[in-house]
């Protein structure tokens, strides 16, 4: 097991970054994860582990399989430099983001497009959500928070490494979309119908929007159909993730 005794160590200082900074983790492809439940799901994808990084004197569960993954014990202050939680549990994770091959992403049917919503903690709820109705991938459009923000990771709750979540241009995704017969389905009050008119076919793509603005015009000029969730209280409308959560699991009936 190697040990790191100094802050100013420069993989110390590399792993900083990773929790502090988006462009590291776009620039690297790589994010950290924090805590026993998130270690232990990115065990289940080794992989995708550069290493292990726990702090003196915390002892790894005996049932994990760590066997050919590098782990790096640190001092409690290198570990505080490091932990976003208030009480920290002490593992961490260096890992490498999921590369998601072209054919792989043409075969997707079941797709869920994020239009600019901006907080983390939605976009970590949805990527939990769309991991639990069995969504083929989630493609994040201009404006949205990092999928690999320390906030999002803890809301997916380790669904990072169970789907694909990935950026990308939403116009050019609802098209090739269109061109491969899968239905592209808008939220909007304007031209829309119940959701729970929406016919099965087995294949769709589901487009949600910003928290405040909702889904960009020239997007929602490009969908086949556009739907509504009925608001029967005084709620002037459901939060983004909620409403992603109800509509995903009736499309996918």
């Amino acid at each position: 097991m190697k040990r790191i005794e100094s802050t100013q160590n420069a993989l110390v200082k590399h792993w900083k970054k990773l929790v502090t900074t988006r462009k590291e983790r776009e620039k690297t492809g790589e994010f950290i994860v924090e805590g026993f439940h998130l270690v232990e799901e990115a065990l289940k994808n080794k992989d995708q582990i550069v290493q292990m990084i726990v702090r003196e004197g915390v002892d790894l569960p005996l049932l994990w399989e760590t066997d050919n993954v590098m782990i790096v014990e640190v001092t409690e202050t290198i570990a505080k430099e490091l932990a976003e939680t208030e009480t920290s549990q002490g593992v961490f994770a260096h890992c490498k983001q999921l590369e998601v091959k072209l054919e792989a992403k043409q075969n997707w049917r079941k797709v869920l497009l994020v239009d600019a919503v901006q907080d983390p903690g939605n976009i970590g709820t949805m990527i939990r959500t769309a991991d639990a109705a069995g969504i083929d991938g989630v493609v994040l459009g201009k404006g949205c928070a990092d999928a690999y923000n320390p906030k999002t990771l803890r809301s997916a709750q380790g669904s990072h490494f169970h789907i694909p979540v990935i950026r990308g241009e939403l116009a050019e995704w609802i098209e090739d979309l269109q061109d491969s017969g899968v239905k592209v389905y808008g939220t909007a009050l304007q031209d829309a119908i119940e959701y729970t008119e929406v016919e099965h076919s087995g294949s769709f793509a589901l487009i949600v929007g910003n928290e405040g603005s909702g889904i960009h015009p020239q997007l929602l000029d490009k969908t086949d159909q556009n739907v509504i969730i009925p608001i029967f209280g005084q709620a002037e409308s459901l939060n983004v993730a909620v409403a992603t959560g109800i509509l995903l699991y009736q499309f996918v009936k």
